[in-house]
C-alpha cells in the first residue's frame, strides 16, 4: 500500500539552460549545410533554389515534378540544392501551408517513456473529438534532432505544436514563434514560455526527494540523472534539499542518452563501484530507477535495508515491480489534457485565462524507501 504525499507550496522557477545557437547540421560531405536558415526566417522559395542552381523557377518546377524533361547534370545540381535547403516539395507540406491543417504536432522526448506518452494521449482525448489528429515525433533529448523537427515545421505548418519539454535553444523559440500558431511547452516551470506551458518545478521534485529521504532517516545519498535538461534541474533542488536537510550527497552519476531500463542498471552498478557508502539514490526519471531498483534486486541488495531507491515518473511498473518503487511524478494524462484544452482554445481564435499552468507534484511511497 502507498502512502501519497504532495508539494503544496507554489512552485520554484527552474532556471531553464537558454543556449544563444546550435552547431551547424552538417551537409552530406561533412561541411556546413549552406542556405539554411538558422534564425526563424521563412523556407527557402522555388525562386531562390532557382537562383541558387543558376536556371529559371520553371526548370525547378520541371526537375521535382518531370525530371525526365530537364538534362541530368542540372537535375542533380538542382536536386542537390533542395536537399541542402530543405525546400520541401511534398504536396502535402504545401496543403498545410495554406493554413488549412488539422493536424497538431507533439514531440516527445522518449517514447519509451509511460509519462510522455500518457501526456500526448490526453492531448489528443480533447483534440481528437474536434477533428484534429496528432502527428508524434520523438526528439530523443537531443537538441540535433529537435532542431532538424522544428526546421521541418516551417514547412508543414501545423495547427499547433506540443512539447513533452521546454526549448533552450534561443534561435530554435525564435523559430517558433514565427510559425504564427500556437505553441505548447510542459515538464519544466520556466519564467520565459515561448507561448503557452503547462508544467511543473523541476527543482522543487529535486528538493522533495531528498525531503523525503531525510523523513526515512538515510544521510549518505546519491543522484543519477542527465547531466543538461531537466536532470541538471532536478539535481539542483536535490542538492538544495539536501544541504537543508543536513544529507552528505556522497555520489553523483551523469548518464546522458538514457533510452530503456537498462541505462539505470549500468547506472547503478557504476555509482556502487564508485561509492559503496550510499544509503539512498534518487534516479531522476523513470527508466533510470526501474532499472536501478532490477539491478539492487540481481545484486542480492535488500530494498530499503541495504539501499533505497527513489524515482521519478508515475509509471506502471513501479506499483507492481516488488517491493514497489516510491516515486515522484505528476498526472501526465491530466497534464496532457489541460495542455490539450489550452491548444484548442488558442486554435479558436479564444485566449486561455492564463498562459502559464502548474500542475501538481505528488510523492507516492512504495516498499523501496
Amino acid at each position: 500500500m502507498s502512502d501519497t504525499g504532495a508539494a503544496k507550496r507554489p512552485p520554484t522557477i527552474d532556471d531553464v539552460l537558454r543556449l544563444r545557437t546550435a552547431e551547424p547540421l552538417p551537409s552530406s560531405d561533412g561541411g556546413p549545410v549552406e542556405g539554411v536558415s538558422r534564425d526563424g526566417a521563412a523556407p527557402p522559395r522555388i525562386v531562390e533554389i532557382a537562383q541558387l542552381a543558376g536556371v529559371s523557377p520553371i526548370t525547378v518546377s520541371r526537375a521535382l515534378r518531370q525530371p525526365e524533361k530537364v538534362a541530368e547534370a542540372k537535375r542533380r545540381k538542382i536536386l542537390e540544392i533542395v536537399e541542402r535547403t530543405g525546400y520541401a516539395t511534398n504536396p502535402h507540406a504545401r496543403a498545410l501551408r495554406s493554413g488549412q491543417s488539422n493536424i497538431v504536432a507533439a514531440f516527445v522526448s522518449n517514447l519509451q517513456s509511460q509519462q510522455f506518452c500518457l501526456a500526448v494521449q490526453g492531448c489528443g482525448e480533447v483534440l481528437e473529438p474536434q477533428g484534429y489528429q496528432l502527428m508524434i515525433g520523438q526528439t530523443s533529448y537531443s537538441y540535433a534532432k529537435e532542431t532538424t523537427m522544428i526546421q521541418s515545421l516551417r514547412e508543414m505548418r501545423p495547427a499547433a505544436v506540443m512539447f513533452t519539454g521546454v526549448i533552450e535553444i534561443e534561435e530554435n523559440r525564435r523559430a517558433l514563434r514565427a510559425l504564427g500558431i500556437p505553441i505548447m511547452e510542459t515538464w519544466a516551470y520556466p519564467r520565459d514560455p515561448i507561448d503557452m506551458l503547462v508544467g511543473f518545478s523541476n527543482i522543487d521534485s529535486g528538493r522533495l526527494a531528498a525531503e523525503h529521504f531525510a523523513e526515512r532517516g538515510y544521510r549518505r545519498v546519491g543522484f543519477i540523472g542527465r547531466r543538461s535538461g531537466r536532470g541538471a534541474l532536478r539535481l539542483t533542488g536535490f542538492r538544495e534539499g539536501a544541504r537543508a536537510a543536513g544529507l552528505d550527497i556522497v555520489a553523483e552519476l551523469s548518464v546522458d542518452g538514457v533510452s530503456s531500463m537498462v541505462d539505470g542498471r549500468r547506472a547503478l552498478a557504476d555509482l556502487l563501484s564508485r561509492n559503496a557508502a550510499v544509503e539512498a539514490v534518487f534516479c531522476a526519471n523513470d527508466l533510470l530507477a526501474t532499472g536501478a531498483l532490477l539491478e539492487a534486486r540481481r545484486l542480492g541488495m535488500r530494498l530499503p535495508d541495504d539501499i533505497a531507491i527513489l524515482g521519478f515518473g508515475h509509471n506502471d511498473v513501479a506499483e507492481e515491480l516488488p517491493p514497489g518503487l516510491t516515486t515522484i511524478g505528476i498526472d501526465s494524462r491530466d497534464l496532457g489534457r489541460q495542455a490539450g484544452a489550452m491548444i484548442l482554445q488558442r486554435m479558436r481564435g479564444e485566449m486561455p485565462s492564463e498562459a502559464t499552468c502548474a500542475v501538481e507534484l505528488t510523492l507516492t511511497r512504495r516498499g523501496s524507501s
